[in-house]
């Protein structure tokens, strides 16, 4: 297997993480016996209620996963004869409101996990930006089922007031669901916009095994669970997937937050520092659009060399992936969170020989 250098994120075609030993132990002890599901998934359950401050919360198979079973849970409620009718949604609410530059692709595009649910996705207003007035408008319509929002850096156009908009999905009698796939360090602040229900990865930053984790209300989370006598069939966790998130949410438990984001800011200065000496470079630290609590590394270079260094970093050995999107600009990024410090002095020295090669 090759050997990579993962600075481009909780990136999926990278396999998202590195878990702790703890979680390791966690899984492959679940691996290796047998459990009675229901009771894993139920501590499971009140494990992510407990960190977060939610009523419930459950584990499915994937955050893709969870948003389709999300999209279910509000059109059916859990009633046995719609859950068994899906993705048939005949005399069912079945429409959900999209801002249009929340309809994002992390793979595929979103639409698509709603529609594999048999609704309807409904984009308000343009990639531009969306007023909270046309998502109520969009709202409006007798067959909504849900309001779905995406705070994520895949998002495009002006931001949307996830609070007003939410408020708007109840005014109008319906549900808000969250899709913060890569936001488990702000779940808490996002379940306060009153959202119904939240969906985040727990693969990413929280570092388990593949596995949705979804928090909200009560009844919504029942109604979700109960897919798994439908579509959530193909969608359920596994029991080292659960035995991996409580391993994982304990150790963030146990987790000082402060020192944590110290020991980051120190190693992003000391990458900084090392690489603003290396020719014709500007490094500098970049804030997460989304209020993660870090930042990246930005290095300014030549546009006409900047595609090139990024594809060199990622063909050379071990194989270094950045954030290379903005390369055609000048531009390439770094997150340095799950890196060790032998992989940063890799790093600094494969651009060091890129940048000092005619």
């Amino acid at each position: 297997m090759a050997r990579i250098i993962n600075a481009r994120g909780t990136f999926t075609p990278l396999g998202v993480s590195r878990s702790s030993p703890a979680v390791v132990a966690a899984v492959g002890a679940a691996l290796a016996d047998f459990a009675l599901m229901e009771e894993l998934q139920a501590e499971a359950g009140r494990r992510i209620a407990r960190h977060c401050g939610a009523e419930a919360g459950a584990v499915v198979h994937c955050a893709a996963a969870a948003i389709t079973l999300a999209v279910a849970a509000a059109m059916t409620g859990g009633a046995p004869d719609r859950v068994a009718a899906l993705p048939d949604t005949r005399g069912m609410p079945h429409r959900i409101v999209l801002p249009a530059g929340h309809a994002v692709d992390y793979g595929h595009p979103i639409e698509q996990a709603i529609r594999l649910a048999g609704a309807l996705p409904v984009l308000a207003g343009t990639g531009q930006g969306c007023e909270v007035a046309e998502i109520a408008e969009a709202l409006a319509h007798p067959d909504t089922a849900a309001l779905l929002l995406v705070p994520s850096r895949l998002t495009k156009g002006r931001a949307v007031e996830l609070a007003a908009a939410v408020a708007a999905a109840h005014a109008r009698g319906v549900p808000a669901l969250i899709d913060g796939a890569a936001q488990d360090w702000r779940m808490a602040e996002l379940l306060a916009t009153g959202a119904d229900l939240l969906l985040v990865s727990g693969q990413k930053y929280l570092a388990a095994p593949t596995a949705g984790l979804v928090m909200g209300r009560a009844p919504l989370v029942a109604a979700l669970r109960a897919q798994e006598k439908g579509i959530g069939r193909a969608m359920k966790a596994s029991k080292e997937a659960l035995a991996g998130v409580i391993a994982a949410l304990t150790e963030r438990e146990a987790l000082d937050h402060g020192a944590w984001q110290a020991e980051q800011a120190d190693k992003l200065a000391g990458f900084l520092a090392c690489a603003a000496e290396l020719p014709g470079l500007i490094a500098e630290a970049e804030t997460d659009p989304t209020g993660l609590p870090f930042q990246r590394a930005r290095l300014r270079l030549d546009p006409a060399r900047a595609p090139g260094i990024a594809a060199a970093l990622k063909a050379g050995e071990p194989a270094i992936w950045t954030m290379d999107d903005r390369a055609a600009l000048g531009e390439i990024r770094l997150e340095l969170v799950p890196l060790r410090e032998d992989e940063l002095g890799l790093i600094l020295d494969r651009l060091r020989m890129l940048l000092t090669t005619a």
